[in-house]
């Protein structure tokens, strides 16, 4: 089974923890987006971003120095994202089993590079698959991308495991079929007597699923069901063959 997640908006650069040892499979497409972004001018990267004046001149910054040819001395994807998801995950520490399981089996879904493994070597950038690339050939990056994405993971694998934001999960859902089986993974909690999805508890519960994962060396959906950190708990009674539902009564505190 492979898992998709979602990347993160933060990125850093660390070349030192872990090396990059492979190249993402889309750098042709993503060179492409990279090209035009460079050409933006400041107006244009707020009306596509659709942000602050701050974060614009920040991730204009990025993307003048963005440079997608093939090298060394890049950070590997896992390590460059620093989200809220990742941050759980915790992959720095890792043991080296668990690292080749994330190279294996774990995909992050990207609006800028498409799909990439956990040690494909990227650069910070600044573009969410829901940005609208204004004056691009296809502004729609879900048209950009089309099933290619979907083609990809499914080549690899015919079933996945869905630990991404609908954002990302997007890029793959039209394109499922008999044969390609996606298993969406929600987690809820109890909110003045209502189950809820709370974002920041959902990518928390992502990050520590993607190292339970790993650690354990799952290769079957059912032994997911297994988790249970944070007192999150499966419910049979409320999932399906394309939906497994967690439900945890657990008070959160971030770490």
């Amino acid at each position: 089974m492979k898992i998709i997640i979602s990347p993160a908006m933060k990125m850093k650069i660390d070349s030192d923890s872990f090396a990059a040892k492979s190249v993402p499979c889309f750098l042709k497409q993503a060179q492409e987006l990279a090209t035009f972004l460079k050409q933006c001018d400041f107006d244009q990267l707020q009306k596509i971003w659709q942000s602050s004046s701050q974060t614009t001149k920040q991730g204009q910054s990025q993307i003048k120095q963005l440079d997608l040819a093939p090298k060394t001395n890049l950070t590997p994807a896992i390590m460059s994202y620093s989200g809220i998801q990742y941050q759980y995950m915790a992959p720095d520490l890792f043991s080296a089993p668990a690292l080749a399981y994330l190279q294996d089996n774990v995909r992050i879904i990207s609006g800028l590079y498409g799909v990439l493994r956990p040690f494909d070597g990227v650069w910070p950038y600044r573009l969410e698959m829901k940005n609208k690339v204004w004056g691009f050939k296809e502004p729609n990056l879900y048209d950009y991308w089309g099933s290619s994405i979907a083609d990809w993971l499914f080549a690899e694998d015919d079933g996945l495991i869905n630990l991404a934001s609908k954002e990302y999960s997007k890029n793959i859902s039209p394109y499922l079929t008999a044969k390609r089986r996606m298993i969406t993974v929600d987690f809820q909690e109890k909110k003045q007597d209502k189950w809820q999805t709370v974002g920041v508890h959902a990518k928390m519960a992502r990050g520590e699923m993607v190292r339970f994962a790993s650690e354990q060396q799952l290769s079957k959906p059912e032994d997911l069901q297994h988790f249970n950190d944070f007192g999150f708990e499966f419910v049979p009674a409320a999932s399906t063959q394309s939906n497994y539902l967690f439900r945890t009564e657990f008070a959160f505190k971030k770490r």
